[in-house]
């Protein structure tokens, strides 16, 4: 079966860093655009960043610009997404999953089309 996988949520205080992990398995992620969304309680989807399966390019949302980085390691089939400077307003469900490139949107948009994604990692950003 195709999926992806998340890992990595829990509990951390303000100000401090979890790295997410995304893991495929039934297809390779080389050539997948990834992104990442997440869904906190009362609001819709909201983009976070996301890696080009083409060239590697990467993009953040304005609100998590400078402090997520993301990246991919081909060789485990996995992308992560580093998370520094946690603010309480990141809590979430973190989702993973592939976007397909020409619709006009950022990769990361959450209109753009979802072929594959996992279940969600919780992280929660609290003292």
């Amino acid at each position: 079966q195709l999926q992806l996988v998340e890992s990595g949520g829990g509990l951390v205080q303000p100000g401090g860093s979890l790295t997410l992990s995304c893991t495929a398995s039934g297809l390779t992620l080389d050539y997948y655009t990834i992104a990442w969304f997440r869904l906190a309680p009362g609001k819709g989807p909201e983009g976070v960043s996301c890696i080009s399966g083409d060239d590697g390019t990467t993009y953040y949302s304005d609100s998590v610009l400078g402090r997520f980085t993301i990246s991919r390691d081909n060789k485990k089939n996995t992308v992560y997404l580093q998370m520094n400077s946690l603010k309480s307003e990141d809590t979430a469900v973190y989702f993973c999953a592939t976007t397909s490139p020409g619709s006009g949107y950022v990769c990361y948009d959450p209109r753009v089309q979802k072929d594959y994604w996992g279940q969600g990692t919780q992280v929660t950003v609290s003292s």
